[in-house]
């Protein structure tokens, strides 16, 4: 019998929590540092956890892959009393082969509920600067946002309780997120909101 994506994720969080409890250790950590300065400045009993959670992780991803178990799970956003329920890739878990096209597929769905609930809102682009970890906001038309989702591939959706985030995204799932994948995977990010935007990161 072969795990589902629901069964995957409860492994994962099981496994995570008998590493913070100390019961799973991998004692090469040091060596895998490839600094020994670092090494003694780190807690090794954390840096234990944390290489003992990936390398079950990476056999978690390997699996997936063996036996084309999707990472997409199916989340509800909710705002101003309108919901939609649609596929994002699990943070824990890895895309396979047909998982983008369950993305893509939904893309519209999420734009209608997107353009439906920001009527009369204002728009900004989340730019962040990798030099300082700090990310701003610029505010932007309801043109330039149709310029952003065309080039787009699928997109994401959040909220807060006065704002909206939306993700417009492309290039390779398991990567869009980061900012060295660009230009080839990325994400750019919206918000939308009455007037300006909260000092939430997203």
């Amino acid at each position: 019998m072969t795990y589902t994506t629901k069964e995957l994720i409860k492994i994962l969080d099981r496994e995570l929590k008998e590493n913070w409890k100390g019961k799973r250790v991998v004692l090469s950590s040091a060596q895998r540092l490839n600094d020994p300065v670092v090494a003694k400045a780190l807690n090794m009993d954390q840096v234990n956890k944390v290489f003992a959670y990936r390398d079950f992780r990476t056999q978690i991803h390997e699996y997936q892959q063996n036996h084309q178990v999707s990472g997409i799970v199916w989340r509800t956003c909710t705002f101003e009393q309108q919901s939609i329920t649609y596929p994002e890739v699990h943070n824990q878990l890895v895309p396979i082969r047909g998982d983008k096209e369950i993305l893509v597929a939904a893309r519209q769905e999420i734009l209608d509920f997107w353009y439906q609930t920001t009527e009369k809102m204002k728009f900004w682009l989340v730019n962040n600067s990798t030099a300082n970890n700090k990310s701003h906001h610029q505010p932007i038309s309801f043109e330039y946002l149709q310029k952003l989702v065309k080039q787009t591939e699928w997109a994401e959706v959040d909220a807060a309780r006065t704002e909206i985030y939306l993700g417009l995204c492309w290039g390779d799932p398991q990567d869009h997120q980061y900012q060295w994948a660009k230009p080839k995977s990325g994400c750019d990010r919206i918000i939308a909101t009455v007037s300006e935007p909260s000092a939430i990161k997203i």
